[in-house]
């Protein structure tokens, strides 16, 4: 038996360069574990649909692994494209969060399906979100009205860092025990359903594909990476070195 059944790997900073490549190092190493029956986990705070084109290059549809975005609120089988788990946003609170986002003169954007969607098309921060995530902008006239029933994970109200810190300080308070409120950069203030992070999201993972924390393995340089470390017997946390 393998000591280790499934290899979790953040993505910005830990497998993929800054020009989104992954080195051909670290790719012919993963596709190795993978014929040798180890299961592989893309573990993101990007959106779903962002990590597609990490997840296609590391074969994980051919390999039957696995997609968790969202730090932990959305999860895939990328072999057959099921939603494992799912965490949203309390609908109740995007009315807040578009009004706040209106006040201080910052767009507020989100994901659904494959797209950015936003009010605002021709924004720097929104259109590096679209870059990064590999996934085209799509300008709707009321953001509010879009979003209902569309299972939101994650909405974010991008801008300058320094008003932005100001109105990260202030929804938190107001948001205290209803959403997670952080930076994931310092232009990006993400927006989040209460309790989301990688270590509960793997939790459900390991549970669903029954497999104990020891038979994980866990790659990531981040602060969103943190809680995997009280969660996983080992936990690598060099994740500079998977880049060379």
């Amino acid at each position: 038996m393998k000591k280790y059944e499934l290899i979790a790997v953040d993505l910005d900073g830990t497998l993929v360069r800054s020009d989104q490549s992954i080195s051909q190092r670290t790719l012919d190493t993963l596709i190795r574990v993978q014929q040798l029956g180890v299961k592989v986990t893309v573990a993101s705070g990007r959106p779903t649909f962002g990590t597609a084109h990490v997840a296609d290059a590391l074969r994980l549809e051919e390999f039957g692994g696995y997609v968790m975005s969202y730090n932990g609120g959305e999860i895939y089988d990328w072999g057959t494209k099921e939603r494992l788990h799912a965490q949203t946003l309390n609908e109740e609170i995007i009315p807040y969060l578009y009004s706040c986002a209106k006040e201080h003169g910052m767009p507020i954007m989100t994901y659904i399906g494959k797209e950015v969607v936003s009010e605002v098309e021709d924004n720097e921060y929104i259109r590096y979100s679209s870059m990064r995530n590999r996934m085209p902008i799509r300008k709707v006239s009321d953001f509010v009205k879009e979003t209902l029933g569309a299972g939101i994970v994650k909405c974010m109200i991008v801008g300058n860092p320094t008003p932005l810190q100001a109105l990260e300080a202030e929804m938190q308070a107001t948001l205290k025990g209803k959403a997670g409120v952080f930076r994931s950069e310092p232009f990006f203030l993400e927006i989040v359903p209460q309790g989301i992070d990688k270590a509960k999201g793997l939790s459900v993972l390991l549970d669903k594909i029954s497999l104990k924390r020891e038979e994980l393995m866990a790659f990531g340089d981040g602060y969103n990476d943190i809680p995997m470390y009280n969660l996983l017997a080992q936990v690598w946390r060099w994740g500079m070195q998977m880049r060379q």
